[in-house]
């Protein structure tokens, strides 16, 4: 019986594809040689089923399209110098929603300060956009490039909206879920700080987790450092829903986990979530001191 691409899902995609080309680097972006620096340019497609949620406005999507490509420039550490948009759109779209997502777009772009340059549009019986960010950068930081003894770190709070997507009201969760912010400055701050490796987190902190890690060495990170509230905790029971599992496997942060040195002189706000070491496994130890390995589990867009 044929294998459909559910059954074996985004990244085994992903590695068919890298195994055919010796030219694409697996991390956030590729990386071009370019003149005295590199070229730093990424990807990323959004379809309304599947990445907007219900609440979402059109202008919030446009919004969204532009951070989640400047998310991946902020990763390495790469200043912007342009965003290319293509969308298509449903034929009975109202013409005024249109201008909201492009509302959204250039208000994203002024935001990050990263011009639209071109792009291209065509019809779909849902809202697609695919957005293209482009930038510059001397020494981009790697995903999988940390060092035993590294302290592992995070720019914000992680799963404020993996909770958002489940509530209603107007809220510090449902704002996060809605409108989401890449941590560009802090990303450019960390690089130039010596951080050994980043990414951000947009499929869940254990997926990223398992994208970064070196081979050999292992991550160990600390319930108790994760900063969640009680109130994060009583909202998830009275929804039926797991805290840790909304933290770890979920994503759509677009927060930036980091690891660097212990004698970093980092200047931004951060929170020490665990270290690097040499076990090879990834795990957490949770506030009662059992240690549990995670599960190299987070979003797939080929399951529903």
């Amino acid at each position: 019986m044929a294998l459909n691409v559910s059954d074996i899902g985004e990244k085994e995609l992903i590695n068919y594809i890298l195994s055919k080309s010796k030219d694409i680097i697996p991390d956030d972006t590729a990386i071009t040689k370019f003149r005295d620096t590199n070229l730093i340019s990424t990807c990323d497609m959004l379809i309304e089923s599947k990445h907007f949620p219900r609440a979402m406005s059109y202008f919030q999507m446009g919004f969204k399209a532009v951070t989640v490509n400047v998310s991946d420039l902020a990763a390495m550490g790469a200043s912007p110098i342009g965003f290319l948009l293509s969308i298509a759109l449903p034929k009975d779209l109202e013409v005024n929603n249109f201008k909201e997502i492009i509302g959204g777009v250039i208000d994203a772009c002024d935001y990050y300060k990263i011009p639209l340059i071109g792009g291209d549009t065509n019809e779909a019986s849902e809202i697609i956009i695919s957005g293209t960010a482009l930038g510059l950068c001397d020494k981009p930081l790697m995903k999988n490039t940390s060092n035993a003894g590294d302290l592992i770190c995070l720019t914000g709070d992680i799963g404020l909206a993996a909770l958002g997507f489940n509530l209603k009201e107007d809220n510090i969760y449902t704002k996060k879920a809605l409108k989401p912010i890449a941590r560009l400055g802090e990303g450019k701050v960390i690089k130039d700080s010596g951080a050994t490796s980043a990414t951000d987190i947009t499929d869940g902190l254990a997926s990223e987790l398992y994208e970064m890690k070196p081979d050999s060495l292992g991550f160990m990170i600390y319930e108790d450092k994760l900063n969640i509230s009680h109130e994060y905790k009583d909202i998830s029971s009275k929804l039926g829903l797991n805290y840790l599992d909304l933290l770890l496997h979920v994503g759509e942060d677009f927060e930036l986990i980091f690891t660097i040195d212990k004698d970093n002189d980092l200047n931004i706000d951060f929170t020490i979530i665990g270290e690097v070491n040499n076990s090879n496994k990834i795990q957490i130890t949770l506030s009662n001191g059992e240690v549990r390995e995670i599960e190299n589990r987070g979003y797939n867009h080929y399951v529903s």
